[in-house]
């Protein structure tokens, strides 16, 4: 068990360390954004005006995520619900707007998969640190709002998995904040959370850890000077 300093805030007796993906260790905005927008537009084309709501929900802003926003934060799941719910406030049946948002949001992945073949660009300085704590002896893994699919395909495509034993998303079980994803988590890397920091750069990862007993939260805002959004983090 290690010691950890991070400006000035100890964290004494860590074995793990569970990463978030989207926003934290991969700069995945451009991405998120054009995926929402193709999202937005394809609703849109069948029920004018649902669209725009979709795309305030979401969190864009022109050309900028709303790091808080729910096409950063939440799960494939709850996105595609906030889509059907915007359908069905135009009178439409819940099982009618789930299969109108669903085939949506199947069509938008069918479309970007086709343009983007690899994931977004790690951020600058990940991989070395990522490097230094596995071969300091930290158990680490992934714990992403994102399918379990794409956060392998992630691990697999820069080869993480030399240092990243766990990687996991949300698919149909709960989504964050609920503690028991970290505590799954913590399970699968075979550490305890009270000996277990959460790195993450939503303040549902802080909150998720916090709730699960975790060792404390380090929040990570690349792109912003001053991050309210991580004011209940140990460090940010």
């Amino acid at each position: 068990m290690v010691t950890i300093r991070a400006q000035g805030v100890v964290f004494s007796n860590i074995q793990g360390i569970i990463f978030d993906k989207d926003g934290t260790l991969e700069n995945s905005e451009t991405f998120l954004r054009s995926l929402g927008q193709k999202r937005s537009r394809l609703v849109d084309a069948q029920i004018p005006g649902a669209g725009e709501s979709m795309s305030i929900a979401y969190g864009i802003e022109g050309d900028r995520l709303d790091p808080t926003g729910l096409l950063a934060v939440g799960s494939r799941c709850e996105n595609e619900i906030a889509a059907a719910a915007y359908i069905a406030e135009t009178g439409r049946g819940w099982l009618e707007s789930l299969k109108i948002a669903r085939k949506a949001f199947t069509e938008a992945d069918r479309i970007l998969r086709n343009t983007e073949d690899a994931p977004s660009p790690l951020f600058v300085g990940s991989l070395e640190t990522i490097e230094r704590l596995g071969k300091a002896g930290f158990k680490l893994g992934i714990l992403s709002a994102d399918t379990t699919a794409r956060v392998q395909r992630f691990i697999s495509h820069y080869q993480l998995d030399r240092y990243i034993e766990m990687g996991m998303g949300v698919d149909l079980g709960p989504s964050k904040p609920d503690p028991s994803l970290f505590v799954q988590a913590c399970q699968s890397l075979g550490v305890a959370p009270e000996r277990t920091l959460m790195v993450g750069d939503s303040p549902l990862d802080i909150e998720m850890a916090r709730s699960a007993g975790a060792a404390g939260c380090i929040g990570i805002c690349w792109d912003t000077p001053e991050a309210v959004h991580l004011e209940m983090a140990d460090v940010a």
